[in-house]
């Protein structure tokens, strides 16, 4: 009976960083019905199809329902049930000797993409202790935006979908398939509805094309020379905000002599966007305002993130699109706990020293570890041994560029924790593995530490099964047992009012609320100034000798150079039925997506003898995979898009989920990182592709 549904208020979460307000109905502790809150602060009522399923992953038959210990060889798929007091024994003792052997920072401390307050929960328990080294895919993900953006302009600048905009431009997002880091695409849709002109920048001709007044189909990999080409035009014709420029910036006659070489002509050489659409795009961000730009993941995908993301942030200072209402704005967080007050951060002073990246000299403010320099740790021993590694909310057999490299350095490891909801090929990989509870199943608190100026309650609306952990919890009692206990709690459920507690707010009350949101103040600037060493955006770095950065956006070729071997130009994209490497268990979504799929264009396919849904091999220098072909027009002819994050949960485990056939960083190569965040080519790869022999 309907009238016997409790409904519940809460938010998505375990999905990006989640941010959609949700109503779920619970009838015997099941979840029958989730749909979007209309009230929702960030979503009006919009959910996406991952949203809707993602109650499938509580009652799935396949959940880790019980802790396990490995009982074959690392990777054999043999494992024993053991009890949770034993299985964080195991953990603790085995940890403890690493510490003892090799010192507390040959343990490491791995975190995947979709996090709450667990994230910061581990990070404490790193510095708890003792280990430096909380490895992270932040080199590919939020960090070079977040942190270049600190060092520019003194904060990370969001896109403010809150207030009308009267251009968008959509740098390498495609909301509509993937909402990123709570910007919603149902908010974006309504800024255009209420007249907002859009612009989209993207190798392949994503929804919103559609709607847009221009979509420059941009050769992957060479952001930073189109947005040098949109500098270029902008200050030569003069279309800057002049006022904001003389009292706001610092190095602006330095920059403006660096981009006069980058002539729309020129530039288009490298990015294949014709010279006037170069043009008419400067022009018409210039003089649109306000004018923001939703910039994507994808930037962060190659060895030159740095200076695509310095590049971005000089077009959004010189025509007065920061700190403004519908421009890139700095979020202010609403009074809670200090991000480095939760992690204890207090305790570990001399944290940056002792880290892996500080002696591969990564960026200040850094303060997690790249994945390439932490297996470079384990199979080199640079700058000290690696051997143990304790992971949640993460499949880095995936995740992490050059898989081939990932196998090797986990088979060199004294020891491997996974906690996740499903066996996957990392889990496979473990000594010991947690079985964890997912959204809906415990109380949290969603965008904390994040940088966007507000959180979200996340409460619980089921139970899990009886020996399944929030990983809040599991974090907290390992804690005890390999740290001082007087930094952990009887009830993990106290970390949630330690994070209110300045706001005068219990969780109940606060989940009540359902939302907190920093005050909304812009134009900071216009009393204190920026936050950087001038009080000024910094076009030209000025501690750029001090940190040996480069001091100006530079561009010094695409990501790798051009082979005549393989001709194509590799990306890839992500499918909005799945987040990264999860939700292919879940039968409704996978009958939507069922195969990895290579979009690849008629001209080219006809060129390599391909035909739609044929098997095809996708090589780099560095591997190959197989994935299905699908022909359209949605890429060009120079470039294959392929699936990422593909790997097979119907496979056998003896086989870790046949992890290798069609997964995308086979193809990719930790050969070539930048120095700033240890950033690898993930994208504008050379490739070459044929149909798999029959």
């Amino acid at each position: 009976m309907a009238e016997d549904i409790r409904w519940v208020k809460t938010h998505c979460a375990r999905m990006d960083h989640g941010g959609c307000a949700l109503l779920v109905g619970v009838k015997d502790n099941r979840i029958v019905k989730v749909k979007g809150d209309p009230d929702g602060f960030l979503n009006k009522g919009y959910i996406c199809p991952k949203g809707l399923a993602s109650p499938d992953r509580l009652t799935h038959p396949d959940r880790l329902k019980y802790p396990l210990k490995r009982a074959g060889k690392r990777g054999e798929g043999k494992w024993e049930r053991i009890s949770w007091q034993e299985a964080l024994k195991e953990i603790a003792q085995n940890l403890g000797k690493i510490k003892e052997k090799y010192g507390a920072r040959a343990v490491a401390f791995g975190l995947g993409m979709p996090k709450g307050l667990d994230h910061f929960v581990l990070i404490r328990l790193a510095n708890l202790f003792g280990s430096p080294n909380v490895v992270t895919s932040q080199d590919v993900c939020h960090a070079p935006r977040e942190i270049t953006g600190i060092h520019t302009c003194g904060f990370y600048p969001v896109a403010d979908f809150h207030h009308k905009s009267k251009l968008i431009v959509l740098w390498a997002s495609n909301i509509t398939s993937t909402n990123e880091e709570g910007e919603i695409s149902s908010m974006l849709l309504k800024q255009l509805k209420n007249g907002a002109e859009l612009v989209v920048i993207d190798p392949r001709k994503i929804d919103l094309v559609k709607k847009s007044k221009k979509w420059l189909q941009i050769r992957p990999g060479t952001d930073h020379a189109l947005a040098l080409g949109l500098l270029n035009v902008i200050i030569e014709e003069s279309l800057y905000d002049r006022d904001f420029v003389d009292k706001w910036t610092y190095g602006f006659e330095d920059l403006k002599n660096h981009v006069r070489e980058y002539t729309p002509e020129k530039v288009s050489e490298i990015t294949w966007v014709p010279p006037d659409l170069i043009r008419e795009t400067a022009r018409l961000y210039a003089i649109s305002k306000p004018a923001v730009i939703q910039w994507g993941n994808p930037i962060e995908h190659n060895i030159h993130t740095f200076h695509i993301t310095r590049a971005l942030i000089c077009l959004m200072a010189i025509c007065g699109n920061l700190d403004i209402p519908g421009g890139n704005v700095q979020a202010k967080d609403p009074k809670i706990m200090g991000l480095g007050q939760f992690v204890r951060a207090d305790l570990f002073p001399n944290k940056w020293k002792e880290m892996i990246s500080t002696y591969h000299h990564t960026i200040p403010r850094l303060m997690t570890v790249p994945p390439a320099f932490f297996r470079k740790a384990i199979l080199e021993g640079i700058p000290y041994p690696v051997k143990g590694f304790y992971a949640m909310c993460a499949n880095p057999m995936m995740s992490y560029a050059d898989s081939p490299q990932t196998y090797k350095a986990f088979m060199n490891l004294d020891f491997i924790a996974i906690a996740d909801l499903f066996m996957t090929p990392t889990a496979a990989m473990a000594d010991i593995v947690l079985p964890v509870a997912s959204q809906f199943e415990f109380n949290d608190i969603g965008h904390f530490g994040l940088g966007h100026g507000y959180i979200l309650a996340r409460p619980k609306v089921v139970d899990p099964p009886e020996e399944c952990w929030p990983d809040i919890k599991i974090i907290n009692e390992l804690g005890k047992l390999i740290s001082p206990t007087e930094y952990w709690h009887d009830d993990y459920n106290q970390f949630l009012e330690d994070v209110l507690k300045p706001a005068g707010l219990t969780y109940g009350q606060f989940v009540d609320k359902g939302y907190l949101k920093g005050h909304e103040r812009y134009n900071a600037y216009e009393k204190k100034g920026f936050r950087t060493p001038t009080g000024k955006v910094e076009l030209k770095l000025s501690t750029a000798e001090k940190f040996n950065l480069p001091s100006l956006p530079e561009f010094s070729g695409p990501p790798e150079d051009d082979d005549p071997d393989y001709p194509l130009v590799l990306t890839s994209s992500k499918s909005r039925y799945f987040l990264h490497s999860s939700y292919r268990w879940i039968k409704g979504l996978r009958d939507k997506r069922p195969h990895p799929k290579a979009e690849i264009n008629p001209e080219t396919a006809g060129k390599y003898g391909i035909i739609e849904g044929d098997v095809v091999v996708i090589e780099t220098r560095f591997g190959r995979i197989t994935h299905i072909a699908h022909i359209t027009d949605i890429v060009d002819p120079r470039v294959i898009s392929a699936s990422h994050g593909w790997w097979f949960p119907e496979a056998n485990v003896e086989t870790l989920f046949d992890w290798e056939r069609s997964n995308f960083n086979m193809l990719t190569s930790t050969e070539k990182l930048n120095k700033q965040f240890g950033t690898p080519n993930l994208k504008g790869i050379g490739c070459r592709i044929k149909p798999e022999p029959k």
